[in-house]
């Protein structure tokens, strides 16, 4: 048990700290979609010039250069349309850094394990903490090709990290690259520029608390008026006064609507943001804004119920009730989603089968236990060398994003989530709990066993069912056997109870009586005037 890594405790996630909800802007005319598209033209301008001289400033940027950028940008728009350019900016810039600083750790891992197995024999074993030798000679130089290949990026990525040099695409790189590969896309040129314009036009505008409704440059009154101001050159396009623009249609919010309009008529500040989807010729309007963090329940407070332990899996989620002592309750459930498709089909059936999951919960009053993982380094191909399936697998899971989906949907409900350590809970779930809870009736499962694993370990017990009696006792003598029953309950420590009457079915009801007067059968008893008489054969060796 010495080369185990420790096993972190338990806690409850915190809950979200911001909202967004969305709707369409339906019944727009033709007038309107002109407007909108030339406001996020000319401010996507604006906005790449803005992203060129922040990623010029590098490191050296300060609070003056930030504010100087802004002064620039409000002479061609708005004090508030400023701002909000420089803040996206300056969000997309530390994005964009932080990506970086993600990749020259990968970088340096891969460095790390190909130098590793260079240095071991070929064909060498790996451990559980190290991958062992290359099986061949060809692999063995294919791989010292890669070494140097990586040590040049890495030398690279470095020297830009070191000088604060980023790369950002306004737009995204992959549609950029879409551009050299319209016939597998499926997409005319034509059709690829019009989508390349919406992803980049920029109809976002920051929240002012104190402010009407909340937000003076994208304005929402209560009753779903939505208008605009219009950046300076463009005031000439105003139907409104005050060089504003007042849309035809009206929104309503059908999700968190009242939570919205109890901010906007509270004057509390709310952001917005206009894009247009052109795949399906719409418009949509996005509203967000900041929570105080979600108080948590302490950790005590939220198993004291019992919870529903989950295991994610590239497919479905396997969870099992269990209750306070960590014994599964119940038949195991299963909630499956489909992964392949568009993004908004994959995000749709990770929402469906957590609002499954939620009110399962929410019905029977439950926690949620999941376990906190985190794939960041293990997807490299240099750690798993040939094992594409696994690789493959592991890239599969929707962990992150699922994570972020149920912690933000179990707090409108109320239900706490518990987040555990993952070590070992596929392989201990399965050698304690998959035989024990397979029967006739019903297969439990590898992913069963570790939902199980995974709830007992968000409730403190040990992962294992039962502690070996001791060997010269197979009694009670040396105490309670199991370790399920927890100190402060009563009676953990008394004698079993006994229980009248036979111990089989098989048995008659007077079979107890009987019992007491018959005799064993090594003893031949022979009836002479009264008297039992002991046979002498039995005495004889």
């Amino acid at each position: 048990m010495g080369g185990l890594r420790e096993v972190a405790a338990p806690f409850v996630v915190p809950g979200p700290c911001g909202v967004a909800i969305r709707t369409r802007l339906k019944h727009l005319t033709a007038e309107d979609e002109k407007v909108l598209r030339l406001i996020g033209d000319h401010l996507s301008s604006l906005a790449s010039r803005d992203l060129k001289a922040r990623c010029a400033a590098g490191l050296a940027h300060d609070s003056d250069q930030w504010a100087q950028r802004k002064r620039v940008l409000t002479e061609e728009s708005s004090s508030r349309w400023a701002g909000s350019i420089t803040k996206a900016t300056h969000d997309q810039w530390a994005l964009a850094r932080r990506g970086q600083l993600a990749h020259l750790q990968g970088l340096e891992a891969g460095v790390r394990t190909i130098t590793h197995r260079l240095s071991l024999p070929l064909g060498e074993k790996g451990s559980k903490r190290a991958p062992g030798g290359y099986d061949t000679r060809q692999e063995w130089f294919a791989k010292s090709r890669r070494l140097r290949l990586l040590d040049d990026r890495l030398r690279a990525a470095r020297a830009e990290w070191e000088a604060g040099v980023v790369r950002v695409v306004r737009g995204g790189k992959r549609l950029l690259n879409t551009r050299h590969h319209l016939e597998q896309a499926q997409l005319t040129e034509q059709q690829w520029r019009t989508r390349w314009q919406a992803v980049r036009r920029f109809l976002q505008a920051d929240g002012e608390s104190g402010k009407r409704f909340g937000n003076e440059t994208i304005r929402v009154t209560p009753d779903g008026e939505v208008s605009i101001k219009l950046p300076a050159p463009l005031a000439h396009l105003a139907n409104a006064a005050h060089g504003r623009y007042v849309l035809a249609t009206r929104v309503v919010f059908a999700h968190r609507g009242e939570q919205w309009a109890d901010r906007i008529q509270a004057n509390r500040a709310v952001a917005y943001r206009i894009h247009e989807d052109t795949g399906r010729s719409r418009w949509y309007l996005t509203a967000s804004w900041t929570i105080p963090p979600v108080r948590t329940v302490p950790l005590e407070a939220a198993r004291a119920g019992g919870l529903i332990g989950v295991d994610t899996n590239a497919d479905h989620l396997a969870a099992w009730r269990l209750d306070t002592h960590g014994n599964p309750v119940g038949a195991p459930l299963r909630f499956g989603y489909d992964l392949t498709g568009t993004t908004q089909h994959r995000d749709a059936q990770i929402r469906h089968a957590l609002i499954r999951l939620l009110h399962f919960a929410k019905r029977h009053g439950l926690a949620i236990a999941v376990e906190n993982l985190d794939f960041a380094a293990e997807k490299t191909r240099e750690k798993h060398g040939r094992k594409k399936r696994f690789r493959n697998l592991i890239c599969g899971l929707p962990a992150g994003r699922l994570r972020a989906r149920l912690v933000s949907m179990a707090a409108e409900l109320g239900i706490p989530v518990i987040a555990v350590d993952p070590a070992y809970t596929s392989r201990w779930g399965a050698q304690h709990w998959q035989k024990p809870l397979t029967s006739k009736t019903r297969k439990t499962t590898r992913h069963d066993a570790a939902a199980v694993a995974i709830g007992r370990r968000a409730l403190g017990h040990p992962i294992r069912r039962r502690t070996a009696p001791p060997r010269t006792h197979q009694s009670d003598g040396y105490g309670h056997r199991t370790v399920q029953a927890r100190p402060e309950v009563l009676g953990r420590e008394g004698t079993r109870p006994r229980v009248p009457g036979p111990r089989t079915r098989s048995v008659p009801p007077d079979a107890a009586s009987t019992r007491a007067t018959r005799t064993p059968k090594t003893v031949r008893d022979v009836r002479s005037d009264q008297e039992w008489v002991q046979d002498s054969l039995l005495l004889t060796d």
